[in-house]
């Protein structure tokens, strides 16, 4: 159960409505981490708008690289909601449920390139001591491994991108959708 008000698309008006029958569109199905910001409907278009070019724009990094780093980061931080999703997202990339499923347990419990396994290990490094940044050039495995600058600065935004997300989704209870897994275009 949310821990704050949130205005339901049964409930909607004005502009959050326009908002939600667009995310619809868009999406597929309205989710929750987009109705928890219901009190200010513009932060749920600049965040999906920073979810977009973050998650889906062109880059070194793969579709698939980036939903695993988004998995790494919400399990390291012991949030259910965006591991579940973006496991999903992630099986839409892969399919192969079980090698899925074994990856969210654990990323070491599924065999990974060198540069997937990097990016898995960045991901967590990055959100369990962000300060080792500051001691040490942790981008320096990434590099050595052949990524470009590009690559490394769009793994970077996107373990800052669930870092963020994930604690809006703690910090304000919200739960899976009963119907997660189905309906979201990918």
């Amino acid at each position: 159960m949310s821990r704050i008000k949130v205005i339901s698309h049964q409930e909607a008006t004005g502009r959050l409505k326009e908002i939600y029958d667009e995310l619809i569109v868009k999406r597929g199905k309205l989710a929750e981490v987009h109705t928890i910001q219901s009190l200010r409907p513009e932060s749920i278009v600049k965040h999906i708008d920073l979810y977009l070019e973050i998650m889906f724009s062109k880059s070194d990094l793969s579709r698939a690289e980036r939903e695993m780093m988004a998995v790494v980061v919400s399990k390291t931080n012991g949030c259910n909601y965006c591991q579940k999703h973006h496991a999903e997202a992630l099986n839409n990339y892969w399919k192969d449920e079980e090698k899925t499923e074994n990856f969210r347990v654990s990323y070491s419990n599924v065999h990974l390139n060198d540069k997937e396994l990097m990016l898995c290990q960045f991901a967590e490094l990055l959100t369990r001591n962000p300060e080792s940044a500051e001691k040490n050039d942790i981008t320096e495995d990434l590099k050595n491994a052949g990524l470009s600058d590009s690559a490394i600065l769009d793994a970077t935004l996107v373990v800052a991108y669930f870092n963020f997300v994930n604690r809006i989704v703690l910090a304000l209870g919200v739960e899976l959708e009963k119907d997660s897994g189905t309906g979201y275009k990918y």
